[in-house]
């Protein structure tokens, strides 16, 4: 499946349970969420968590959690370009735009 297939399916999963409803700024606020969630991901794989509720995680299950966690944070990114209707793949190709313009000087470097 390739992201513009990812991004209808979502799309359409979305509306069946009218969550596409909800506007960019709503939106938003949920994909900090879920940048916190993939913060905390990470902090597990990295440095551990020594939090007593906690049950210790293996390895597998901290990877999978950030798999998890990378996914929704696509989606909550996915869903906000479709309501402006943004082409995902666009953004790549913006990005090496954008990153080759900074940094023509340093080609080479």
């Amino acid at each position: 499946m390739n992201l513009k297939d990812h991004e209808k399916w979502l799309v359409d999963f979305y509306k069946q349970r009218d969550w596409y409803k909800y506007t960019p700024p709503v939106r938003i606020n949920y994909l900090t969420e879920e940048v916190g969630e993939l913060s905390r991901a990470i902090r597990s794989i990295e440095f551990g968590r020594d939090h007593p509720g906690e049950r210790k995680l293996s390895t597998y299950e901290k990877f999978d959690n950030l798999n998890e966690e990378l996914a929704d944070v696509i989606d909550q990114v996915l869903i906000i370009c479709s309501q402006y209707d943004i082409d995902p793949t666009s953004l790549m190709e913006y990005s090496e735009r954008k990153l080759n313009k900074r940094f023509e000087s340093n080609q080479g470097a």
